[in-house]
């Protein structure tokens, strides 16, 4: 992922040095085990920890790569350079390359998970105190982009909470299905090395042993992974586009902080866009685009093939790094969002009442009125708000018909906004468990 969209903590799993060091790790523990087990001589076990504070030379190892062909030989030869050849011995007994590459990446993307989770920590956190703040900010809900009836902005970011919690456990369960190692051996049977081993350096590595791997762990894991990604970016998105639309000039309910300085087009001086939000959008689609590619590498040949190897290659850092960058980035808008409450209410008297329609057709078949003929008492009236610009509430006070059914005072209450914000303590305590 280009610098742009990353951030160095989440940067650092993925980088080589990273990469290699885990590698060792993955080495050296495997052998303690093995000289546990009296496979392999004791001291040769110790002399691997020589290179504990050894700082791996990538570019040694891409050269010796560029004759093997072949990376986890490289890596090895050049631990070989490093601690002496005959220390080197017993290094990799019994174990296949797999091993070393499949628990590594595991754990790479458990280390990423961690960040993914905190990150997810931060958003929630400022969802919650945007929507205690707004919890009473009437605005105007919309049904296929037209208004329909009365809400709160804090019930708006409640409802992103609640998402980003749902969210929060899927990341939760990505990092357990993912949490897996391997040190089986070639096809997965241990023939060759005890699965003692294996337990000792998933224990070590903060992984469980995988219960049946074949060369490789198993891909529907990783696939599991990587859509639960997917699902986190398409509520990103979620936010992010109500968040644009809110900023459209015409509407302007809230809109991204606009910093001192800033400028929102090379042309047009007077813009404020909501670049943020739009990138967010686009980031979003990243994400997802790592997911058929991961569904697709569930079905390897036989016990193995690498035609999963290039994708995770590129997937592994550039979906992670993308959705970290992304949820920051959503926390920072959403602690800055510039909400304007005195808009809301003036967008939502736009149709003069129109939006307590409901109100009144169910006061109507209170009083006696059937659903049919009800329904189109408030519509006619309801239409001449839309064509003609009329008061909904007088047209309503006008009709011979719907008065028959229901006083003026009955109608007149019928536009209290109160009635619609009622029930947003009990759904408060709902999403955030507080009463």
């Amino acid at each position: 992922m280009i610098p742009r969209y990353s951030r160095p903590e989440m940067v650092a799993i993925w980088s080589p040095e990273t990469k290699f060091r885990i590698w060792y790790e993955i080495e050296a523990h495997a052998c303690d085990a093995l000289a546990a087990l009296g496979t392999i001589p004791k001291e040769n076990a110790e002399a691997v920890w020589k290179a504990r504070d050894v700082e791996f030379d990538v570019a040694r190892i891409d050269e010796i790569e560029a004759v093997t062909k072949h990376d986890v030989i490289a890596f090895l030869t050049h631990l070989a350079e490093i601690i002496g050849n005959d220390e080197a011995r017993f290094v990799h007994q019994g174990m296949t390359s797999s091993d070393v590459l499949d628990t590594c990446f595991n754990v790479q993307l458990v280390r990423a998970a961690d960040i993914l989770i905190a990150d997810m920590d931060k958003l929630l956190e400022a969802l919650k105190r945007r929507a205690y703040e707004h919890k009473d900010t009437v605005r105007i809900g919309r049904s296929h982009g037209i208004h329909a009836e009365p809400t709160t902005m804090g019930l708006t970011f409640a409802r992103f909470h609640a998402e980003m919690q749902r969210n929060r456990n899927r990341l939760e369960k990505a990092r357990f299905e993912i949490a897996t190692g391997a040190i089986s051996g070639a096809v997965g049977t241990f023939a060759n090395i005890d699965p003692a081993v294996e337990a000792h350096v998933c224990e070590k590595l903060g992984l469980v042993p995988e219960p049946i791997s074949t060369q490789v762990i198993p891909r529907d894991r990783h696939a599991a992974f990587f859509a639960a990604l997917g699902v986190v970016a398409s509520s990103i998105e979620n936010v992010a586009i109500e968040i644009r639309h809110m900023q459209r000039t015409e509407v302007l309910e809230a809109e991204e902080f606009f910093s001192a300085g800033q400028k929102g087009s090379s042309a047009m001086p007077h813009k404020r866009n909501p670049v943020l939000t739009e990138n967010l959008t686009g980031l979003a689609r990243l994400v997802r685009m790592a997911v058929v590619p991961a569904m697709e590498n569930v079905a390897l040949w036989h016990e193995r093939d690498i035609s999963h190897s290039s994708v995770e290659r590129n997937i592994g850092p550039d979906t992670t790094i993308t959705l970290d960058f992304a949820l920051a980035r959503l926390t920072s808008v959403i602690d800055k969002l510039v909400v304007y409450p005195e808009n809301m209410l003036a967008n939502m008297n736009k149709f003069r009442g129109l939006v307590m329609s409901q109100r009144v057709l169910l006061a109507l078949t209170q009083a006696g009125v059937s659903r049919e003929d009800a329904y189109k008492l408030v519509q006619r009236n309801a239409m001449k708000v839309w064509e003609e610009g009329k008061d909904f509430k007088t047209e309503l006070l006008a009709d011979p018909d719907v008065t028959a059914a229901l006083s003026p005072a009955e109608i007149e209450e019928k536009f209290d906004l109160g009635y619609h914000t009622k029930h947003v303590d009990t759904i408060f305590a709902r999403v955030f468990g507080e009463s």
